[in-house]
C-alpha cells in the first residue's frame, strides 16, 4: 500500500520519464480537486500529500540501497500541485474553469519539469540531502519556483489589461 501511494499506482512505473508521467497525472488530479473544491481543496490536498509522502517515502526506502527510486513520483505530485496553485487560485478568483487558464497550466507543467530535471540552486541543494528530505524537498522547492514563474508570466500577460 505504501509503495502504491509512492508510485501513484502504476504511474511511477511508466517509461520513459516516470517523473514526467507523475507530473502529468498530478495536473489531471489538480484539475479534479479544483473542480470539486477550488483552490482551498487543492491546497489542503497538497499539504496532506506532502506530509504523507514524506512518511511513505521514508518507509518505502528504509531498507533499500536506492534512496530516491525513479518510480517514486509522489514528490512530483506535491511539487506540481504547488506549481499549479496560482492557476487554481486565479481561476477561482476569476470565476473561471481550471482549463480556462491553460497557458498557466502549461507553464506550471513545463517550468516545474525543467526545474526538477535541471535542479538549479536550492533545488539541487535539496536533492543532495539524505532520506525523504532529499526526495521530497527538491520537488517542493521546484514547485515554489515554478509557481513564482507562473505568477510573473500571468502578471506580464495581464499587464495590458491593467494598464489599458
Amino acid at each position: 500500500m505504501i509503495r502504491a501511494f509512492c508510485t501513484l499506482g502504476p504511474v511511477g512505473h511508466l517509461r520513459p520519464a516516470p517523473g514526467t508521467w507523475g507530473s502529468a497525472a498530478a495536473v489531471l488530479l489538480a484539475w479534479g480537486l479544483h473542480a470539486l473544491g477550488g483552490f482551498w481543496l487543492l491546497l489542503l490536498a497538497t499539504l496532506a500529500v506532502t506530509a504523507l509522502g514524506w512518511w511513505a517515502v521514508r518507509e518505502a526506502t528504509r531498507d533499500s540501497a536506492d534512496k530516491d527510486p525513479s518510480e517514486v513520483v509522489i514528490d512530483e505530485v506535491a511539487g506540481q500541485w504547488i506549481a499549479l496553485w496560482p492557476v487554481s487560485l486565479g481561476a477561482q478568483m476569476a470565476g473561471a474553469g481550471f482549463w480556462a487558464l491553460w497557458p498557466g497550466v502549461l507553464t506550471a507543467f513545463v517550468v516545474f519539469r525543467l526545474f526538477d530535471i535541471w535542479k538549479p540552486g536550492p533545488v539541487g541543494w535539496a536533492d543532495r540531502q539524505p532520506g525523504p528530505l532529499g526526495v521530497m524537498a527538491d520537488d517542493l522547492i521546484a514547485g515554489w519556483m515554478a509557481a513564482l514563474i507562473v505568477v510573473v508570466f500571468a502578471a506580464i500577460a495581464h499587464l495590458p489589461q491593467v494598464m489599458g
